[in-house]
């Protein structure tokens, strides 16, 4: 009996540490010796029902007769321990983590939505900055252009593709 892995065993399937001087360890133990003298019952009980059927066949004619050494049954070996693995994780706790995933994907959409809602409803619009003052200079190139835009305008039709053709270059 290994208590090492006895504890890790018990810590990994219950969460629980167990000390290596724990009471459980002499209920472990106990457990042991009467399984182990449980076990030696049967394996005796076996072999002799097989003696006893092995005599029957040979009375019966299916077995030659028996050897001059009795049959010796075979000594009762270690106890092997039954495999107790579980998977990772049960479909059910797949369930909860995917049920646990959704649940917290909305509460951060929510959180989200809220605070710039929060934000939005509290922040001040940034106020909108003026236009910077136009030079003599721009001014004058301004009214200029709309002079020419309403002579343009004025001209007939084939004079002003002419005269966008030559803007267009």
């Amino acid at each position: 009996m290994d208590q090492h892995k006895l504890r890790s065993l018990v810590f990994e399937k219950t969460g629980v540490k167990v000390d290596i001087d724990d009471p459980i360890f002499a209920l472990v133990a106990l457990n042991e010796a009467v399984l182990a003298e449980s076990v030696e019952r049967h394996v005796a009980r076996i072999d002799a029902a097989s003696l006893e059927l092995a005599e029957q066949v040979r009375a019966a004619g299916g077995l030659p007769p028996a050897k001059a050494a009795a049959y010796e049954p075979a000594p009762a070996g270690p106890v092997k321990p039954i495999a107790t693995q579980s998977p990772l994780v049960t479909p059910r706790e797949q369930r909860l983590l995917a049920a646990a995933a959704g649940i917290a994907a909305t509460a951060a959409l929510l959180a989200a939505l809220l605070v710039v809602g929060l934000q939005a409803l509290f922040s001040k619009p940034a106020a909108l900055a003026p236009a910077p003052a136009l030079t003599q200079e721009q001014a004058a190139a301004l009214a200029q252009a709309e002079k020419l835009t309403r002579a343009i305008g004025k001209l007939d039709a084939k004079a002003r593709d002419q005269i966008q053709a030559e803007l267009q270059k």
